[in-house]
Order: structure tokens, then sequence, then C-alpha cells
């Protein structure tokens, strides 16, 4: 792929043979990954910059993108990491007192392929009824025949049975301080972790060392940690052998776990629950959950195109003792969060770390907290 130097004509080409045209934006070439929709209105460089996104050609639906441009502040990882970008109007003037530079400049700086122009409520409404599927954004010399973009594009891989934690994670471990007096220690597992995860824990007085996903039991140990985490990350959960048999681990040695998104599906599969692909997922913000416990609803962020199997407060036994489905999606009956009834454990789905908010599930670390003291949960359910 190129910087552009102007733009120029570009399509998005799905696997079941429809294609969109517009513009290039950002760099040009082509870019292959799973076409997905994002409903954030705001957010989107913490949405681009996210890891779980991998491989995603993300969809805003937001119609103008860009408005603030790009700062140095609130990226959630080292880089982008969406594999190709589709937007309606983008800004053709950023205006914000952070902004560095333009979105178009960063997307082509870090090689990124786009593109604007596109009806993307016709595109969204498309992907609602046909379901997340295989696409490639093409531009410049990579525009091609028609039916020569739609083969290539239906030859590379799909997202079920994809195993991409093992290229999100950190090379080694690092660890984030507590802000001021360290009250407790965790063992972050990344498998695609964002930047505030560990800030929020930082805040609360947590010392965060952040681990390789090809960490053993015996290298969380030598944390000596209080609690164990499990990261948001992306790909198919049922590839996930070596997260799970840790978590398995970890269970049975009874520390506090708590996990989100992709940790939560770990979760689940190590406490035996199957996992599916979604129509075309959850991603985005103001999605409401339901905490089972509480009737509480919460507004809360998503990033997920896999799901836990279950019923919203159904009960289940484990290896580890019962367990309960403790939130869900009243839209879907997803199943959005699990807790356990015999050992210090609990997950949910969404994003209680989303940075550019909602906020109201950040409490559920003070209840992470609140485990590792050996108190009680924040919702009612003894750790």
């Amino acid at each position: 792929m190129t910087t552009p130097t102007s733009s120029g004509p570009a399509a998005l080409v799905l696997e079941d043979g429809r294609i969109f045209r517009g513009e290039a934006y950002g760099a040009v070439g082509r870019s292959l990954g799973e076409v997905v929709f994002a409903t954030g209105m705001t957010g989107y460089q913490e949405t681009l910059t996210d890891p779980s996104y991998h491989r995603q050609i993300v969809v805003q639906t937001a119609p103008q993108i860009g408005n603030t441009g790009w700062n140095d502040e609130d990226d959630e990882s080292s880089r982008i990491w969406v594999a190709g970008y589709v937007v309606r109007d983008p800004a053709r003037v950023p205006s914000n007192w952070r902004s560095r530079r333009s979105l178009s400049d960063e997307l082509a700086r870090q090689g990124v392929v786009g593109i604007a122009g596109v009806d993307t409520r016709t595109l969204t409404r498309h992907i609602r009824e046909a379901g997340a599927m295989r696409a490639g954004v093409f531009s410049g010399d990579a525009l091609r025949d028609d039916a020569e973009m739609v083969a290539e594009v239906r030859e590379s891989p799909s997202m079920v049975g994809a195993d991409l934690a093992g290229e999100v994670t950190t090379a080694k471990p690092y660890v984030v301080p507590a802000a001021g007096e360290r009250r407790f220690r965790v063992a972050a597992m990344d498998l695609g972790i964002k930047s505030n995860t560990p800030r929020m824990m930082s805040e609360r007085g947590i010392e965060v060392h952040v681990l390789p996903l090809t960490s053993t039991l015996d290298d969380v140990l030598a944390v000596e940690p209080d609690g164990v985490f499990l990261a948001n990350g992306p790909g198919d959960p049922a590839t996930a052998t070596h997260a799970i048999e840790l978590t398995r681990e970890i269970l049975s040695r009874r520390l506090p776990l708590f996990g989100i998104c992709f940790g939560n599906q770990i979760l689940g599969r190590a406490l035996g629950l199957g996992t599916y692909k979604m129509r075309y997922g959850h991603r985005g913000i103001n999605v409401p959950v339901i905490d089972v416990a509480t009737g509480r609803v919460a507004i809360t962020a998503h990033n997920h195109g896999f799901a836990l199997e279950g019923e919203p407060g159904q009960r289940f036994d484990s290896a580890f003792g019962a367990a309960q489905v403790s939130h869900y999606c009243p839209n879907d009956g997803t199943v959005e969060g699990l807790r356990c009834l015999d050992t210090p454990a609990f997950s949910v789905q969404y994003h209680p770390e989303a940075a550019a908010g909602p906020h109201d599930a950040a409490p559920l670390f003070d209840e992470f907290a609140s485990l590792m003291t050996g108190g009680t949960s924040v919702k009612g359910g003894a750790a």
C-alpha cells in the first residue's frame, strides 16, 4: 500500500458480491478483513487503536467522522489495528485544541486503507440483514475487475477459527504502577488490552503487571498477585486453548479473577460453556445491559462478534462449582456477564474501561477490588 497523493476511486467489496463505490481515504492500496459496523458518534481514535478490531474493516454509522482530528493522548495501544476504515462524510478540516493532525493523514501514515463517500446507512442495513462477512477495500492500482476482487475477498481467511490474540499481545511483561499507595497487585493477561484498563485499575491503587498471552501459571504466580485480570482481544475464543487452560488453573487456585469482553468468553469456556459467532455482533456505544441480580440497566460500550451460549439468569455447574449468567442484553438476549458462586471470579462482555464512554460500568473495577479484599460482590453475589 502507498500513501495517497490525491483522492481517487475506491471500492468496498463484500463476500456476497455487493460492491460499494467511493473515494480513497487514508492509505491507497488493498486491505482484507471482516466488515463490521460501529455505532459510536464519538471515540473514533479509541476504536481505531483498539486491538480487538484486529483484522476487521470498520464501518462508522455516524455520518461525519474526523471532526476532532487525531491527538497524541487518546490511543488505546501503540498503533491502529483495524484492517480498513469506511466513512460517509470525512471532515475536511479538523477542529479541536488537542488535534495534532487529520484523521486521514494518520490513516495514511500508518498504512490503513480506507474509503469515504460510502452510503454507510445502506451498508449497515445490508450487514444487519446478511451478517458480518469477509470484505476488502481496494483503491489505486489494487482496483481491478469486479469479479477478480470478489474472488480475492472470498479466498481470504474467515473470522471463525481465527487465532488472533497472539498477534496483538505484548512481547514482554511491563508494569503500570498504582497511583498513590499500592493496595493490590494484579496479573493482567494481555489478550489485546487497552491502555485505559490498567490506568483505571491504577487509579484504584492497583499495581498492574501486564503479561504476554504465552505466560504460564508459574509466570502469573511469580507476580504474587492479589488477583488476575483477563483482557479484551480479537478472534475466535474457541482457538484460545492456552488462555482457557491457564484460566482453569487460576480458578483451581481460587485467585480472584475478573474478565472483560474476550476475557468473559475465556472464563465461560473455562467453566464449560460454548461460544458462537454472532450474526453481526455488538460494536459501539449505548448498548443496554441488565444485571440479573438487581434488575439495574447499564448503558455500555461493546466490541464483540462472538458470544457465550446461555440464557439470562441461567445457573449451571462447572468443575469449579456453581456459576450463573449474571448479565444479558435486552435487545437480543445475548449473554453479557458471568458470576461464579463458589469461587471468586466474574466477568462481563462489555467494556467498563471505555475511555470515550459511556461510564456506567466503571464501578466494576471497584467490585474487583472488593473481591480481592475477600469481601462480597458490589452487585449482591457472594464472592
